[in-house]
This record gives structure tokens, C-alpha cells and sequence, in this order.
């Protein structure tokens, strides 16, 4: 089999102090399709971020200068980065390091002397769940809808690319990383709000309540002409993956396809779709999915 076009082909980032000492494992992941980048400190890793956001990152826990734990905390405090999986790759085999590795974003803990195949493994294993749990976020951008989730220290831990959108022209954050002021009142339980862009964009905004990690969701969707509500969609107070399993109906997915995406059996997906034609008011897997592409009158 050929191998991947170069755009095609999964992103790593290396940081480690020593890179020259990682030369087979290097070679290693570029002999399985990865494009390997390599930085060699913190800073420097921090800087090629800003240029190229990888599908996964070893990170070296001990190094000169920023150290890798402070490194992956500044990772996962910027929204457009936290997704990413970073994996640690350290010498630091004690009990209270492989705790802060986990307790600072780290999705894993690689103890050197580093086995190439070792990590390979792991690598493919958290790419690939790293990549699904985006599809399914992004899935939700259908029907003018996007969705954000807020942690429990109020800070921005995720917002979809339509979401993103409206976050910045709803305003400045009343601190960096948060919410738009507007948004704030949002933030209490089962609350929905209204709220307009500097270009005159209605938006409904509606408390979905708590999610995973104990962030809290928030639906944001356009709202229509004529009364102040927004879709049948956005109204119909479907769960979060209620709202997953729509999105890819919408896009055409069979109940197998959805199942696979989200990591559940096609019995639950069933089960799923009997609860939002319920709550949409519909009969048919049709009508649900032009509710939720906006061709189906409200």
C-alpha cells in the first residue's frame, strides 16, 4: 500500500531535551506514517504551536528551563490546543510525578527508557480517540447550532467551530479565556438566554447543564424571524449526546455508523433516536434530520 500523502499524515510533536537520544523512536513513528516535529524545550514547543497544532504530543516530564508538566498545564489552558493528547515520556517513575502527569492534562505516563513499540501503541490508541471525540463535537455545528463547554472555573474548555465564531463576535471576556460578558448569565442552571453580535446575529443560548469533567454545555443556536425562540431543535432539550447522535443523522449516518463514531452499541443509538423523535415531535429518521439541517419548516 502507498503511503499517506504528507497532508494526510497524523502530526506528533517530540519535546525533549536530549531529541538526539529518541532517534529510534523517531524513526519509528515516521516508518508508521506519523510527520514527527521536534522541539527541545518547553518554549519551543509552546512557539511551534502557534504555527501547527499536532493530533498528539510526547512531552518529556523533566527538562531545562519550563518543565513538561508546566508545559502541558499552559497546553490545555488554550481552547484551541487542550484537545490535543499529550503524552508524558520521563525518567520521573515516582508516585507523586506520574500523579501530576495525569493531574496536569496528561492522558499518559511512558517511563524511560523509552520502547519504541510501546508507545506507538499507546500513540494510535489516543490519536484515534483524540480524532473521534472531535468528529463527534463537531458534529454538532448542524442547523445553525453550536455548542461550548465552560469548567468549573468558568474558563472556555472547548467550543465548536461555529460556537468560536459567535464567542468572538459576542465581545471581550470579562477575563482572557472566558466567556463574553453577555454570556455569563447563561452560566446558571437551566438557564437560556438571548443574545445579539455587533452585526445583529439573534442568538438563543440555552444551560444544557453538566457534562464530562463537570464542565457545563451550552447550546448556542440562531433564533428564527417572528417569535423570540429558537429552532424545534434548540428547544426540544435534547442531552448532549441525544444532540451527537442528531448531528450525525443529519449527516447521513446509518445507526452502525453513529455507534462506531460514539462508542456505543446500535441498541443504545436506537434508543437515542426513540427519545429525540419524541421530543422533536417526528416519526421518521427524515424528518428528524430536516429538522436539524434547517429544511423542514418550524
Amino acid at each position: 500500500m502507498p503511503p499517506a500523502p504528507e497532508s494526510e499524515r497524523p502530526v506528533v510533536l517530540v519535546v525533549d531535551d536530549a531529541p538526539s537520544s529518541l532517534g529510534m523512536l523517531c524513526d519509528t513513528l515516521e516508518a508508521s506514517g506519523y510527520t514527527v516535529l521536534v522541539a527541545a524545550d518547553g518554549e519551543s514547543a509552546l512557539q511551534r504551536l502557534e504555527l501547527v497544532v499536532p493530533d498528539a504530543i510526547l512531552l518529556d516530564g523533566l527538562m531545562p528551563g519550563l518543565s513538561g508538566f508546566e508545559t502541558c498545564r499552559r497546553i490545555k489552558a488554550n481552547p484551541a490546543l487542550a484537545h490535543i493528547p499529550v503524552l508524558f515520556m520521563t525518567g520521573m517513575a515516582e508516585t507523586q510525578d506520574v500523579v501530576e502527569g495525569f493531574a496536569c492534562g496528561g492522558v499518559d505516563y511512558v517511563v524511560k527508557p523509552i520502547r519504541a513499540q510501546e508507545v506507538l501503541a499507546r500513540l494510535h490508541t489516543h490519536t484515534r480517540n483524540a480524532r473521534i471525540t472531535r468528529m463527534a463535537r463537531d458534529a454538532v455545528d448542524v442547523a445553525g447550532m453550536g455548542v461550548v463547554f465552560v469548567d468549573t472555573h468558568g474558563r472556555v474548555a472547548w467550543r465548536s467551530p461555529q460556537a468560536a465564531l459567535w464567542l468572538h463576535a459576542l465581545g471581550e471576556p470579562a477575563a482572557p479565556g472566558q466567556l463574553p460578558t453577555a454570556l455569563a448569565p447563561a452560566l446558571a442552571d437551566g438557564a437560556t438566554i438571548a443574545a445579539t453580535t455587533a452585526a445583529g446575529t439573534r442568538l438563543s443560548v440555552r444551560n444544557m447543564g453538566s457534562a464530562t469533567l463537570g464542565e457545563t454545555m451550552l447550546l448556542l443556536a440562531l433564533q428564527r424571524e417572528g417569535p423570540a425562540l429558537a429552532s424545534r431543535v434548540a428547544d426540544a432539550a435534547l442531552t448532549p449526546r441525544e444532540t451527537e447522535v442528531l448531528s450525525w443523522l443529519a449527516k447521513g449516518k446509518t445507526n452502525r455508523d453513529i455507534a462506531e463514531i460514539l462508542g456505543m452499541s446500535p441498541r443504545t443509538v436506537n434508543k437515542h433516536l426513540e427519545h429525540i423523535f419524541e421530543k422533536l415531535g417526528v416519526e421518521t429518521r427524515s424528518a428528524a434530520a430536516a429538522l436539524a439541517t434547517g429544511h423542514m419548516a418550524l
